[in-house]
């Protein structure tokens, strides 16, 4: 059963303890004692004012949410109260005008009218969410279908790529892990996409950047140096993470190639900060550096880590350390998520 249907139908909610009937009689009895206790409140001002008015909104409440037969107890419950210590003569179904006894008889028949119209609003409200609910599952299982599919022809499309990489000369080896690389985190997106708890449109960035970088670490180092990743809890849109990502795997590959030429302990820190003004993507190295050295402008990966960054919707830039490289990438939060 959907739990927003059982936030409105309390029958529902009290159906692991009571059975249907007894749930239905305890809520038309507290309804009852509400509608009692109100008639009273208000007989302390105004005595005898309306004595039926008070007791529809109590019937219309119990049949909302505790179904039918709540709202036939509270009804009946309460016409029988007013009749019996409201009207004139109090503690007496005698009327003390004959014209009472047509005013009762109109009164009753408003209330069980007024079950009988909430009763059918009640039903129309829960098949419609049941309906949904079915719509809503039967969403979830094509979408497992589309994760399922979508996932088969990514791990394709690497095995490909892995199988090109034996008889590849090392000229285009290179190339190639450096493809299987953007395809793993592409991969990696899509799989944090539809795999997180949270708005289906949003990728959770901690789970998606970490094992974006263990599998980066595992492609590039092989054990011998380390990707290690410090992300912040944060979704962001499923375009803007990707191209993150995307950054990400460029900016660990030139590492991995540039940075440790000649040691095996080397070490690449990936790190987001969510602050107030903008969120920041960082990724640094404890290599050679480029000191002095121009990042090559026109090469294909300064490039494309350029035309990552403006799909997410900001700006990479070098950081000058003493030791290593740093690059990040910083997103506005007027344009991040």
């Amino acid at each position: 059963m959907s739990k927003r249907l059982m936030k409105i139908d309390l029958v529902d909610r009290f159906s692991p303890i009571l059975p249907e009937p007894l749930a239905q009689a305890l809520i038309g009895f507290v309804c009852a004692a509400l509608a009692v206790l109100a008639r009273g409140a208000v007989d302390v001002i105004f005595p005898y004012a309306g004595p039926f008015a008070l007791t529809f909104p109590f019937v219309l409440f119990a049949t909302l949410f505790g179904r039918w037969g709540a709202g036939i107890g509270v009804m009946c419950f309460s016409a029988l109260y007013a009749w019996y210590y409201v009207l004139p003569v109090t503690q007496s179904f005698t009327f003390e005008d004959p014209r009472d006894g047509p005013r009762v008889i109109v009164n009753v028949f408003s209330g069980f009218l007024i079950v009988l119209l909430a009763e059918y609003f009640r039903r129309f409200v829960r098949n419609v969410l049941l309906e949904r609910d079915a719509i809503a599952e039967e969403r979830r299982l094509l979408l497992e279908e589309l994760d399922h599919r979508v996932k088969n022809n990514f791990t394709m499309v690497s095995a490909m790529v892995r199988m090109e990489l034996q008889a590849a000369p090392e000229a285009a080896a290179a190339s190639l892990r450096t493809i299987q690389g953007r395809v793993e985190s592409i991969a990696r997106a899509h799989e944090s996409l539809y795999r997180g708890d949270g708005d289906i449109g949003a990728v959770a960035m901690r789970p998606y950047l970490s094992n974006l970088c263990a599998s980066l670490n595992t492609a590039y180092f092989q054990g011998k140096n380390t990707i290690v990743a410090d992300v912040c809890d944060v979704p962001l849109p499923r375009d803007e993470a990707v191209a993150i990502g995307l950054v990400v795997n460029e900016l660990c590959v030139n590492a991995s190639k540039h940075a440790f030429p000649e040691r095996d302990d080397g070490r690449v820190e990936v790190r987001m900060v969510n602050s107030e003004e903008a969120i920041i993507v960082s990724v640094s190295d404890n290599g050679v550096g480029i000191k002095g050295e121009a990042v090559r402008e026109g090469s294909l990966g300064q490039r494309l880590i350029s035309a990552f960054s403006a799909q997410a919707g900001g700006s990479i830039e070098r950081v000058d350390l003493d030791v290593g490289t740093k690059f990040q990438l910083v997103l506005p939060k007027n344009q991040a998520a």
